[in-house]
């Protein structure tokens, strides 16, 4: 029988497949949209979005503290419950019975995969050797754009057959996942951590996320200056203000107060809210476009978007090259810019009759290339400026502020589209709803250049964590 720690390659392969199989669920689940909806009969737009904003909403929280319980507990013990969890919240969200026992089993989900993706991490940068490291933390940071890159074909692909399938397929994965991970995964841990992180914290900002995107969400229906609308933004506010004192006081906060005066760390923060609204939104918007006023279906829909996804890995390399001779910080400026861009050509475009080639296509790929030379660099420069020992907390932090920027992005979309009676309306709102967009990633460009790190600490470790 072989011993674990001679087989690393081994190790590598199976926390990869379980971060990929995390990061994979984001993006299918966007093309079973429309499914989902038909299905459960008298859901709407609004009540659809809480399968992603729930989702998002708890990962953000979660991430950092559940990172920190399993590096000072046992990461493989965090790494197989989080593995276990997911798969079994995915088997629940496959036979869900109506749309809110859905949205609770995304929760669950979303606690599994916040468990699991910091752990499968610290495994990783454990388990290799310390010649190969920063590679082996490169090739599980891949997995994440090769989910991607074909999250959403394949999700087209399983939800012709039922949108059920986008949970189902996670079974087999999981379970082949936790039986690897038990034989050939070596535990580890750090010893030097000796207190638990702050799950209060987490909670009053999952309550102030939640909090805000349910006001975005239902203002246009409840009234944005009705008495509802304005308790939910009252504990906003009393959520978001006790999570800055919690993190004050407690002595391992979810956001350590002394990383937010790094500049290149807090305006990579900034930088990543403003980019994944728009990022995520667009992604929504564009899939909504083809089912609900083209008529594509799921596969048509699925393979439609898989050409942006596919420009991110080829101008990454493009970002990389540039980063020895242009600031870091101009570079993922001209990437929102772009990104702005991509959903101006689109929205100037499109029309009744279905043109993807003339109409979507050519945004699009503007819209990839943008991606690829932003996103790689909001994470990779968010941790150039840290001290080593905070490095893993301080890519974990700017995962959750682009969760936080998922969750806005899906509740403006909402918000802006609401339910539209014919083609002229849809296509107003829609084209209302890029022009945010893109007004939202220019925002991201100007706040971008303010994130180029010190020169002598321009980071040539991979990041911790370069899904998109």
């Amino acid at each position: 029988m072989h011993n674990k720690s001679q087989r690393p390659g081994v190790a590598l392969a199976v926390l990869s497949l379980a971060a990929f199989m995390a990061s994979l669920d984001v993006f299918i689940v966007n093309v079973a949209f429309d499914a989902i909806g038909t299905d459960f009969r008298g859901a709407d737009l609004t009540e659809l979005s809480w399968i992603l904003n729930v989702y998002a909403i708890l990962y953000a929280a979660l991430l950092v503290p559940a990172g920190r319980l399993s590096d000072r507990y046992g990461r493989k013990a965090g790494f197989l419950l989080g593995l276990l969890l997911f798969t079994a919240a995915s088997a629940a969200c496959a036979v869900s019975g109506d749309i809110w026992w859905l949205v609770a089993f995304r929760a669950l989900q979303a606690v599994g995969a916040a468990i699991l993706t910091p752990a499968s991490l610290g495994l990783v940068v454990a388990t290799a050797p310390a010649e190969r490291r920063t590679q082996w933390v490169r090739t599980w940071a891949a997995t994440g754009a090769l989910a991607a890159a074909l999250g959403p074909a394949v999700g087209g692909i399983l939800v012709e057959a039922s949108w059920r399938w986008v949970f189902l397929v996670n079974i087999p994965i999981g379970l082949f996942a936790v039986a690897a991970t038990i034989a050939w995964v070596p535990d580890s841990r750090d010893i030097s951590i000796t207190r638990n992180p702050d799950l209060r914290g987490a909670a009053l900002l999952a309550l102030a996320i939640g909090g805000l995107t349910l006001g975005i969400v239902e203002g246009p229906s409840w009234g944005w200056a009705s008495g509802r609308t304005d308790i939910v933004w009252a504990v906003t506010v009393l959520a978001l203000i006790g999570f800055f004192a919690s993190s004050a006081r407690h002595p391992a906060p979810v956001i350590d107060p002394a990383m937010v005066r790094v500049k290149a760390f807090a305006w990579s923060n900034v930088t990543a809210v403003l980019f994944s609204i728009p990022f995520a939104a667009a992604l929504l918007t564009l899939i909504l476009w083809m089912q609900q006023v083209w008529h594509y279906s799921a596969i048509q829909t699925g393979f439609a978007v898989s050409p942006g996804p596919l420009m991110v890995p080829l101008f990454a390399v493009v970002a990389h090259r540039l980063a020895a001779r242009i600031p870091v910080g101009l570079i993922v400026a001209v990437g929102c810019a772009l990104f702005g861009i991509g959903s101006v050509v689109i929205l100037t475009r499109v029309g009744a009759t279905p043109d993807y080639v003339g109409d979507v296509l050519p945004g699009w790929l503007i819209g990839g290339a943008g991606v690829g030379l932003a996103l790689p660099n909001i994470l990779s420069s968010a941790t150039a400026d840290l001290p080593q020992a905070q490095a893993a907390t301080g890519s974990a932090v700017v995962n959750m502020s682009r969760q936080i920027g998922t969750a806005l992005g899906v509740s403006l979309v909402v918000a802006v589209l609401g339910i539209p009676a014919s083609y002229e309306a849809a296509h107003t709102v829609f084209v209302r709803a890029w022009w945010l967009l893109a007004g939202v990633a220019w925002l991201g460009a100007l706040a971008a250049p303010r994130m180029t790190p010190a020169p002598r600490l321009v980071p040539t470790v991979a990041p911790a964590d370069a899904r998109v």
